[in-house]
């Protein structure tokens, strides 16, 4: 409705003068009044553009109106201009700094500025590195990582060109999230292959074979690993927020080019190099033959393989003594003791939860003490903490005065002004007493609304809107989104997990696990968030984004490990095939998880508040996830269940088991 109002296309730039906490002398005022001047030649209504001075004298600010759609042309030149203007021909210790709706978009677009080869080179740095430690190898690293990136960069591709024909806009912070994704899923995933595919080496001299039988038993595993974490980013399009919806959509195409990369492009690259690329451990076959774990005899074991088909397979004598075998034993001898165990340490994590919040104000939404972020503490001090916000009441015309009289009643409202009209309506600029998009700004907002709706009549027909009242309308739009996707998501986990593993009781069993990992994980960061790094509240999106990756990604490792215990359940039954699962799959997939935890940390490079919240939040749980649930609570459990964690299914039974 303001699109017809003569100042409808009108920002704002707020330049604040100060001289420390001292009181302006007689030249920093005239000087001040003469920058004024000099930055109402470039104000879209130069009469408007007057100094401002605080009561206490110490401080001083001028407004200068631009118009909205040269700004977004180019926000940076826009505020470059305002800064020099009012910087020049200062006094010494005078010094003038931008804030309000100009100042916050310049820093948040220059807290991007770079943030895509910043945050894809630091990624790589740290994949890299952890390849290497994982492999011990200085060659085969490089294959995984050239993969990977090749599909970060498709993936990248396929995303700016669906987006705009689908009405969806990618910004710096959506490409820098895809990226992490991408590249840590993309890397899980070849580690799982590499690692089968190493383990089938030292059983066949043919390579070619030895890729068939890891591609068919772990690339089904990946295929729904990806296709889960797929599925439920794609659930973030029926979200209200534009932003969520470009969001699921890029990320969501991103995993499946990461996919396609991992069952395609990455297994030829692996056989076309041979064995050489895991110098200078090179797979022999044969090497472990004659030593296999678990009480069958190795023709009973290569028996057992070769009536179940490929995949599962006896335990090398490393496996069989090795530190996850021995864990998944000490596990299996008290699973009630474990299980107790590492439920209470969850639910301890979880009580950080009491200090959960949600919604920052504007000044609290970037790392640092970037410009529009100091200068509004200096406005905080000395002027009304509102004052840099815009807040607008749209009134009948002919109730405008009863409007703007309910509106300074108001509590929160510092004053209300009858603005210009048009078709039929009146404008009414609101000045409220809070810092902008706080929680007191919220409660201000919501107090207009209800003293309008319940004046009745045609005052009731006002409506509030500007700058706070976007932002709450956006943390309200925040939690339906969050209402709406969680079930969904939660629906096609189940899903998925019972058509892979054909039971009732083990989707179940694995999704609360995931959901008790979210939630320690999020209680332990609210701790962290609050008492070390300061952050008073989450970011509104930031819960529903650390649940989707975290559920998404950390059902994962489950789908990994419980496919390969129900293939080896299948020989060994079930209490002998978790150990055999954990003692094959351990190594892999905590290198996996902590790998993927790292990459999501690297969000913290970036300083924007909700990235940072976002990657600890999703750290801390992939390794709560990696080291304790996959790790003992699932094994215990399944120790407990038997074969009921199976039901109503049973793992085919062929030839003995121990």
């Amino acid at each position: 409705m303001l699109k017809g109002f003569p100042s409808a296309d009108t920002t704002v730039g707020i330049l604040v003068y100060s001289h420390g906490a001292a009181t302006l002398t007689a030249q920093e005022r005239a000087a001040i009044a003469d920058s004024a001047t000099a930055l109402a030649s470039g104000s879209t209504v130069p009469d408007a553009v007057r100094p401002q001075f605080s009561d206490d004298g110490t401080a001083a600010l001028v407004a200068v109106p631009l118009s909205s759609a040269t700004v977004e042309k180019d926000v940076s030149a826009a505020a470059t201009e305002l800064r020099d203007t009012a910087a020049r021909g200062l006094p010494n210790g005078l010094t003038t700094q931008l804030t309000g709706p100009v100042g916050f978009q310049d820093d948040i677009a220059n807290s991007f500025a770079g943030a895509d080869f910043r945050l894809l080179l630091v990624t790589v740095i740290v994949v890299a590195v952890l390849l290497i430690v994982t492999y011990r190898s200085p060659v085969l690293w490089i294959i995984p990582l050239a993969v990977v990136g090749a599909a970060d960069g498709l993936a990248g591709v396929v995303v700016r060109a669906l987006a705009e024909p689908l009405g969806l806009t990618v910004d710096a912070s959506i490409s820098g999230i895809l990226s992490v994704l991408v590249f840590g899923a993309g890397t899980n995933y070849a580690l799982l292959l590499v690692a089968r595919y190493r383990e089938e080496l030292t059983r066949t001299p043919d390579r070619f074979r030895a890729m068939r039988t890891a591609y068919t038993s772990a690339g089904p595993a990946i295929a729904a690993s990806g296709g889960t974490v797929a599925l439920s980013l794609i659930t973030l399009l029926l979200a209200s927020l534009s932003n969520n919806r470009a969001l699921g959509f890029a990320c969501a195409v991103g995993v499946v080019v990461a996919i396609l990369f991992a069952l395609i492009a990455l297994p030829a690259a692996l056989v076309v190099c041979g064995r050489g690329l895991f110098w200078p451990f090179v797979p022999r076959a044969g090497e472990h033959a004659d030593d296999r774990a678990g009480t069958t005899g190795a023709a009973e074991g290569s028996s057992a393989r070769a009536s179940a088909g490929a995949g599962a397979s006896g335990l090398t004598t490393r496996e069989a003594h090795g530190f996850w075998a021995g864990l998944g034993r000490r596990v299996s001898r008290r699973p009630l003791v474990v299980t107790v165990s590492a439920v209470v340490g969850l639910g301890v994590l979880s009580l950080g939860l009491s200090g959960y919040a949600v919604g920052l104000p504007q000044t609290a939404q970037l790392l640092g003490k970037p410009d529009s972020v100091t200068a509004q503490t200096v406005i905080d001090r000395s002027f009304s903490a509102g004052l840099t916000s815009s807040t607008t009441v749209l009134a009948p015309t002919a109730v405008a005065d009863r409007a703007e009289t309910i509106a300074q009643g108001t509590r929160g409202v510092e004053s209300a002004t009858l603005g210009e009209a048009h078709d039929g309506l009146t404008r009414i600029s609101v000045s409220l007493s809070s810092e902008p998009e706080s929680d007191a700004a919220f409660r201000s907002v919501e107090a207009l609304r209800t003293a309008y709706a319940d004046a009745g009549g045609q005052v009731a027909r006002s409506l509030v809107g500007g700058s706070d009242a976007t932002a709450l309308d956006t943390n309200n739009a925040a939690k339906h989104d969050q209402d709406l996707v969680i079930p969904i998501i939660l629906a096609i986990v189940f899903v998925v997990l019972l058509i892979l593993l054909r039971s009732l009781v083990a989707p179940v069993i694995l999704i609360a696990s995931v959901l008790a990992t979210f939630f320690a994980s999020l209680g332990a960061s609210m701790f962290l968030f609050t008492h070390v790094f300061g952050f008073d509240a989450l970011d509104s999106n930031v819960t529903l984004f650390a649940f989707l990756f975290l559920v998404a990604l950390g059902v994962d490792y489950n789908i990994f490990l419980t496919t390969r215990a129900r293939e080896e359940a299948g020989l060994h039954g079930t209490r002998e095939g978790m150990i055999r699962a954990l003692a094959s799959t351990g190594a892999v997939i905590t290198s996996a998880g902590i790998l993927l935890a790292a990459v999501f940390a690297v969000l913290g490079v970036l300083p924007v508040v909700a990235l940072t919240q976002i990657g600890v939040i999703v750290c801390i749980g992939v390794l709560l996830d990696t080291l304790v649930v996959r790790t003992v609570l699932v094994p215990a459990l399944v120790f407990l269940l038997r074969d009921a964690f199976w039901w109503p299914s049973k793992p085919h039974r062929s030839g003995h088991h121990a």
